[in-house]
Formats: C-alpha cells, structure tokens, sequence
C-alpha cells in the first residue's frame, strides 16, 4: 500500500522556486531542498525524480508567475508601448522588498551557459530557451503591428531580448531610478 503524501506539491515547489531563485541551481544541495521544502530526500525523488525534475516544476511555476504580464503584452494593441510596460511588469518581479534576485530564467542560462553537464543542463537550457523564443516572438509581433517589416522586427527583437537579460543583472546591483533610465534609453532607440 502507498504511503500518503503528507504536502501539496505545488506549495513544495514554490518554496523551491525560492530557494533556487536565491541561490541558483548549482548552489542548491539536495539538503537545502529538503530543509526548504519541509520533505525528505526519498519524498523529493518519489514526488519529482531528482534535482533536476524539481528545477524544472520551478521554472514552470516561475513561468506561471510571469504568467499575467506575459498575456498582458500577448493581448495588447500598443506595440513597443507594451513591451515597455512588459519591460517593467517584469522588473517588479525580479525585485521585492526583501532583496532583487533578477530573473531566475536568466539567472540560470547565465549560470549554466558556461559548463556543460550533459543533458542535465542541456534540458533545464532547452527549457529555458523556448520561453526566451517564446518571448521573442511576442516582440515581433508588437513591433510588426507598429509597422516594423520582419527583418527589422527580428532584429530588434534579438537586441530587446539581450536588454531584458541586462535588466534582469542589472536589478541585483543597480538602483531602480538607474534602471528606469536604461528601460527609457532603450526604448527611446529602437
């Protein structure tokens, strides 16, 4: 007979999106996954196979926290004006009261771009990475709809993705105001 589990999945998840968000995936033990999320190890490999498969329920929950900005920008008529404002719905998640921890899909590709772990990484980046394209299309779509043609739209995409990824570094260091003034700049040339 199995045993009961004695959590929520989704409530174990969430505070390992935390922890990993903090910490990054590297920096993250299973015995900090295991104090954090209030189960076992054998309760961790039962409910999510490894470190891995919990990282991956992470940036899934992560992405259904993105969730509301990214069908706001989805759904918006304004063009470069929304993805603007996606700029900074975006930031306001990266920060909070308690400190500015970026963002964790960046935060990731940044930590786990550099080394390969075979397909440990190579899925958590496969992951990653069709958010990043899926975002992608988003801002050629609303630079379309100003009247941007595709080649263009495409390219200012790429250069709309790449700044995304700077503010997402940017916020752990820099002030608010500073990065206000980026979002401005950019958006001011393009």
């Amino acid at each position: 007979m199995a045993r009961k589990k004695n959590y929520e999945d989704n409530d174990v998840i969430e505070k390992a999106t935390e922890l990993f968000w903090r910490n990054g995936y590297e920096n993250t033990s299973m015995s900090l996954l295991e104090s954090t999320m209030g189960i076992n190890k054998f309760s961790i490999y039962s409910s999510f196979g490894s470190k891995q498969g919990v990282f991956l329920q992470s940036l899934r929950c992560y992405r259904n926290k993105l969730s509301p900005v990214v069908i706001k920008l989805k759904h918006s008529n304004n063009g470069r004006a929304a993805i603007k404002q996606y700029f900074y719905d975006c930031l306001a998640t990266y920060t909070d009261a308690i400190c500015s921890k970026g963002c964790l899909m960046s935060n990731t590709r940044t930590e786990l771009s550099g080394h390969v772990n075979g397909e440990t990484n190579a899925e958590i980046l496969n992951e990653i990475d069709s958010f990043v394209q899926y975002q992608k299309q988003l801002f050629i779509d609303k630079l379309i709809f100003d009247g941007e043609d595709t080649i263009s739209a495409t390219k200012k995409a790429n250069y709309l993705i790449i700044a995304k990824q700077a503010i997402s570094g940017a916020s752990k260091v820099h002030s608010l105001h500073e990065i206000n003034d980026f979002i401005d700049i950019t958006f001011s040339s393009i």
